[in-house]
């Protein structure tokens, strides 16, 4: 990290109810770094998504687990990375269909990723081999 990025880090449990504390955090740092408060909103939907995926989908909702959840501050954007401690994304991400899903043809749910792909300026998933997966999401600066 330089000299002039910033980090905070944030362990929460892996319980649902505490993705909000992570979504605050970062919401908290984006309105100091003057992000617009539509880029707020958006950021807080994607870290919540985010934050969730790993409490459920990584930790398996295993409550002696966590979620690291690292905010990196640059002048021109903010960083965030969700760590969970599970095994990885095993499979291709399936974006899913709307019209499927109101017709009972489909799960309901699945829409995360999708969300966070397109509320942030960059994604990234990372699979670490027996240390969990990493959301990477990047959003700038645009006042």
């Amino acid at each position: 990290m330089s000299a002039k990025q910033k980090a905070i880090e944030l362990a929460i449990p892996s319980v649902l109810g505490y993705e909000k504390v992570a979504m605050d955090a970062a919401a908290a740092v984006a309105k100091i770094m003057g992000f617009h408060k539509n880029k707020i909103e958006d950021l807080k939907t994607a870290v919540s998504e985010a934050c969730i995926n790993a409490i459920e989908h990584g930790n398996r909702s295993q409550q002696d687990t966590t979620v690291l959840v690292t905010l990196k501050i640059n002048k021109k954007s903010l960083e965030v990375n969700i760590k969970d401690e599970g095994k990885g994304i095993g499979r291709k991400i399936k974006i899913p269909k709307i019209e499927k899903q109101i017709a009972g043809d489909e799960d309901p749910r699945g829409w995360g990723m999708f969300l966070i792909k397109n509320l942030v300026d960059e994604v990234e998933f990372k699979n670490l081999p027996n240390e969990g997966t990493i959301t990477r999401m990047v959003i700038h600066v645009s006042r």
